[in-house]
């Protein structure tokens, strides 16, 4: 199944479901090649398994600060497994990359020059973020490396989101470290290990913590609405070691040491005839739209909430869009190095819906949600609020790959195939989707949790939500 996505979920070790269906089953293990448009959780914790590899000289600078240690020896033989890693990577963009021309980079001296850096590598996580690096230089969201799984989790207590164009705190773990050294919500945050945020790199801290160097501990410089200057917190993370061989069951508990899958859910809510869906991500079978969208169909305005939804399935966005239109929509020309057939949302006939629709965005935003929103916007059929989307619109094909034989060291690569241009000639890669009204909520918004965004929606809808109802559809929750 072809996908649109940003870095979210890659692993796609859990599907999302319905509060009212049960979860469908995990695959052990998936197809070899899938047209999927795998998003990667763009919060700090185990999940996250991909957003960040620094730009050269910033990388450089993490490699030499203090990873938690992976207990991996680095002799010769590991040495020759990353090179063999780099040289599969190396084919797979040879072959598969939408662009024959690379954007202009010398594909071959690129990786001679990642190659010769492995000759002087010295660990594992150092040889890793070489060969990520090489990807990354490409500056294309859908073109990524997920590394081999260490026999590490790591929850660091903490969520954190561009808001307009600053970083704030989102969320902290209740019992946490981050909670002791008093990290509240709607904190900036000022420096990560020295590193200072911002909306366009905030994806390489996510990568590179959570995929390339775990840590037991994070040095924040932050400062809350209401204070005058700065302050520096040194944060412990919580740490859970599985055997140092990985097998299936080690590597799916790995992951399900600090995943709550209840975050997953899709959520519902009615409120004096203005429905909302807060859906989490368009990672569901396209089959399932019209029981989903029946859980509000009746609803006399409908919010649709995609803030945090990184993308998913191309075929379930095109189900979701038909769904708004009484004829048929072209979502997009798909330009690649083949001809392709253009994206088309077929119309569902009696199954649309034709009340007035609203979408909400976020930065967080990305993929098949920035796609559905533009369509929605461009044919005027609804109002979007909310902040700019993330900008990573392309297509991708994501290979999964193994080294070895008896131990099997699992990695995958992400090869972006096709890029989007929307029916206004134009692609949403690195510009994103910009609301009809631009809401950012404050700082104190968030330490407050107040919802601005959702609160302007329903007054478009002539309604009006209680604080506790909003707290339902949004409310996080941390795995006990």
């Amino acid at each position: 199944m072809v996908a649109f996505s940003t870095k979210r979920r890659i692993l796609n070790i859990k599907k999302v479901s319905t509060e009212v269906e049960e979860r469908l089953p995990r695959p052990l293990v998936s197809s070899p090649v899938s047209d999927q448009m795998r998003p990667v959780n763009n919060h700090m914790n185990s999940r996250s398994v991909l957003k960040i590899v620094f730009a050269a000289v910033l990388l450089g600078a993490f490699i030499l600060s203090t990873p938690v240690a992976h207990g991996q020896s680095f002799d010769g033989i590991e040495k020759s497994r990353m090179k063999d890693i780099l040289k599969i990577v190396k084919k797979r963009v040879k072959e598969h990359y939408y662009d024959p021309n690379f954007h202009g980079i010398d594909l071959e001296a690129r990786f001679k020059q990642a190659e010769d850096k492995l000759d002087n590598a010295t660990s594992t996580s150092q040889s890793i973020a070489i060969i990520a690096q090489v990807l990354i230089d490409f500056n294309d969201s859908h073109l990524f490396l997920v590394p081999p799984p260490t026999n590490l989790a790591v929850e660091y207590g903490w969520r954190m989101q561009p808001v307009g164009e600053k970083v704030f705190v989102t969320q902290v773990k209740p019992g946490s470290d981050a909670e002791s050294k008093g990290l509240k919500r709607g904190d900036q945050i000022l420096s990560i290990g020295g590193f200072k945020p911002s909306k366009k790199e905030l994806w390489k801290v996510h990568y590179y913590y959570n995929a390339i160097s775990k840590r037991d501990k994070l040095t924040l410089i932050v400062q809350g609405p209401e204070e005058s200057a700065p302050r520096q917190l040194e944060i412990k993370s919580e740490i859970k070691r599985q055997p140092q061989t990985i097998t299936f069951t080690t590597y799916f508990k790995l992951f399900d040491d600090f995943y709550e899958p209840e975050n997953d859910k899709h959520r519902f809510l009615t409120v004096g005839g203005i429905g909302v869906w807060r859906m989490p991500s368009f990672e569901f079978p396209p089959e399932e739209v019209d029981s989903l969208l029946g859980r509000v169909s009746n609803s006399r305005g409908l919010i649709l909430d995609l803030r945090g939804n990184g993308g998913g399935y191309v075929k379930t966005m095109e189900a979701l869009t038909g769904s708004f239109f009484d004829k048929d929509v072209q979502v997009a020309e798909i330009v690649g190095r083949k001809k392709m057939d253009p994206s088309l949302a077929k119309a569902r006939g009696g199954k649309a819906y034709n009340g007035k629709l609203v979408i909400l965005l976020d930065s967080e935003s990305g993929s098949a949600a920035e796609v559905f929103a533009r369509v929605i916007q461009l044919n005027k059929r609804g109002v979007v609020l909310g902040d700019v989307s993330s900008g990573s619109v392309m297509q991708s094909r994501h290979f999964e790959e193994q080294m070895g034989t008896m131990n099997v060291v699992p990695f995958a690569i992400s090869v972006t195939n096709a890029d989007l241009v929307m029916a206004d000639g134009k692609s949403l890669e690195h510009i994103g989707v910009v609301p009809d009204e631009l809401i950012v909520p404050t700082a104190a918004d968030l330490a407050a949790g107040r919802d601005p965004v959702l609160n302007r929606a329903f007054e478009i809808h002539a309604g009006q939500i209680s604080a506790d109802d909003a707290a339902k559809l949004t409310k996080y929750y941390w795995k006990k």
